[in-house]
């Protein structure tokens, strides 16, 4: 158990505001702050924070919380993990009984070998056996400065060098395939996962090193390899060379397909450049790029794959309300290239004229089709008219409409008709969706997991939440409260966890505030609760309304249904009607 002496001074150590603002762009708002949400994609600012109380809520998808409950979401870690990242933070040392949390202590335990395995890497690469993967990034282009930057290696051919060495440094077998730097062979033993390849250190945001990509020297393998998930990575949410481009002076981020191209354009004094991990864009990853610029720039390959990819990207980033640029690299494959034919200042020109992506969209369907014949036009004026109805942004797309229109001579008013009856199609489709999946209750949580339970007993559970609301906010009500009502009496399940949590605390003279409640609750019940405390922000409570709400819980055991009623003693049943009639009066 972590002693309550050291959440309590964490909590006046930690201020949310600070924990939350690297990961995503606040504005004042009133006493509050808000921003797009880092947990789903979104255009419109839905995410809150709340520094009176240290909380925040998404109106958007139901996340909310403390800040534990925040670095546990965002960074992907356990609770003890979460504590120990925000005692650093302040400046204190997490009580040693909490290190015995497993969890924690294999995460560790990973991260200190990738690192030990990137100093071998290193060490391979600048010695005389590491010459054929110098050689390559020497032919690259690459500085010495460079290589040293970004910590490239190079993995030898041999089965288990790497595995040798880490045994000498106290790491055991189960421990390297739990990095994913070794792998099982049929007969059981193990064996390097990374072999004849160049390595790129991937490097998460507070530095450690989560994984490796490794490309390959010879023929044998795919041509890229890069880590498995393990406890420490995951593929689809980070970024590489994140951890560099986060702290670039540039407005924008430069999105370009693999480690190459990245470091090719960071050797050219551009520090903005990152790229995906092995993979097309992720929904995660576009959320990680949002929540560090209000711009993208889209560097693919300008093969046919490369172009494919972009559209994916414009589409995932589109939904995170950044502005999109796509670059169109002409005489070479790709960023690497262009920039060692026509260097950096011609590279800088190309990314200042790089087109919108309703531009390259354009682009993309023009190319399809010959415009010099009139089956040609109707088919691209087809595909433009779909393209326009579904940008969201009526003027941007009017103005393209008339551009188009004088650009082939047709009827600027009949390729405006096409698009507003596309446009009213697009809209029944999504409303005729929406209304199938549509679960909203009166006054419910809004967007958390459906609870067939709440929406049974709503009028129950309604007098729960406020009960439970009032309590955080008038703890000293909490004796008179619990002797009226046990967490037994309360009819939802969810809220009965909640109270029967806040009022133990209040029994054993416990702060109840969010970042008390942390270590208690799921993070589901930490986003409830958040919601509670957000709704009823300006609000005052009496111990008279709590009493009330008491009584509407309380009613419920009361109730019968009708075959309880049919089954009572004539007795009971007499008592029952009376009380009824008492009520009525």
């Amino acid at each position: 158990m972590i002693p309550e002496s050291f959440i309590e001074e964490l909590k006046y150590r930690s201020d949310i505001e600070q924990i939350v603002s690297p990961y995503v762009r606040l504005k004042r708002s009133g006493r509050n702050l808000t921003g797009l949400c880092p947990f789903h994609s979104e255009k419109s600012p839905s995410f809150v924070v709340y520094p009176e109380n240290q909380s925040f809520y998404c109106f958007g998808c139901g996340a909310g919380g403390d800040i534990i409950t925040f670095v546990r979401q965002i960074e992907h870690l356990e609770y003890v993990e979460a504590l120990r990242f925000l005692a650093e933070k302040a400046g204190m040392t997490l009580p040693e009984d909490a290190r015995d949390d497993e969890t924690a202590r294999v995460r560790l335990r990973v991260l200190e070998l990738n690192r030990e395995a990137a100093r071998f890497f290193h060490s391979v690469l600048i010695s005389p056996a590491g010459k054929p993967g110098l050689d390559y990034l020497r032919g690259r282009g690459l500085a010495g400065k460079t290589i040293r930057r970004f910590g490239l290696g190079y993995a030898p051919g041999d089965w288990s060098a790497l595995l040798d060495h880490l045994r000498e440094k106290g790491f055991s077998e189960q421990e390297m395939l739990l990095a994913a730097v070794v792998s099982k062979g049929r007969n059981g033993g193990v064996y390097d996962t990374f072999r004849g390849r160049v390595i790129f250190p991937i490097i998460d945001l507070r530095g450690g090193v989560i994984g490796f990509g490794g490309r390959i020297l010879g023929e044998d393998g795919p041509k890229y390899l890069n880590s498995a998930d393990t406890p420490v990575f995951k593929k689809s949410r980070g970024l590489f060379a994140m951890n560099i481009a986060k702290a670039t002076k540039e407005n924008r981020l430069i999105l370009a397909e693999g480690y190459m191209d990245v470091i090719a354009i960071h050797q050219a004094g551009f520090d903005n450049a990152v790229a995906t991990l092995g993979t097309a864009l992720t929904p995660e990853q576009a959320r990680l790029i949002s929540q560090y610029t209000g711009e993208v720039i889209i560097a693919y390959d300008s093969d046919g794959p490369g172009q494919k990819a972009t559209m994916r990207a414009t589409g995932l980033l589109g939904q995170t309300g950044v502005k999109i640029r796509v670059l169109a690299i002409k005489d070479a494959k790709d960023p690497d290239e262009y920039i060692k034919k026509f260097g950096a200042t011609r590279f800088k020109m190309l990314l200042d004229a790089s087109a919108n992506s309703t531009e390259f969209e354009i682009l993309r369907i023009r190319q399809k089709y010959d415009l010099s014949t009139d089956d040609g036009k109707v088919g691209f004026l087809r595909e433009f008219a779909a393209a326009m109805a579904a940008l969201p942004d009526r003027l941007e797309a009017d103005v393209y409409i008339g551009r188009i229109a004088a650009e082939l001579t047709v009827s600027r008013s009949a390729l405006t008709e096409q698009v507003a009856a596309l446009r009213k199609k697009n809209f029944r489709a999504r409303e005729k969706k929406e209304r199938r999946d549509l679960k909203i209750y009166s006054e419910a949580v809004p967007n958390q997991p459906r609870d067939p339970q709440r929406s049974k007993y709503l009028r129950y559970a309604l007098a729960e939440d406020k009960l439970i609301a009032l309590l955080m906010k008038n703890p000293d009500y909490g004796a008179e409260i619990c002797e009226k009502i046990t967490p037994g009496e309360f009819v939802t399940d969810a809220n009965r966890e909640i109270f029967s949590v806040i009022a133990n605390r209040i029994s054993q003279s416990l702060p109840v505030d969010l970042m008390s409640l942390s270590s208690s609750l799921p993070m589901e019940a930490m986003g409830r609760l958040s919601y509670l405390l957000a709704s009823s922000e300006a609000r005052t409570y009496t111990i008279e309304e709590a009493n009330d709400y008491i009584d509407v819980i309380l009613s419920f055991r009361q109730t019968k249904t009708g075959d309880e009623v049919g089954c009572m003693p004539e007795d009971e049943l007499l008592e029952y009607i009376q009380k009824l009639a008492s009520k009525k009066k």
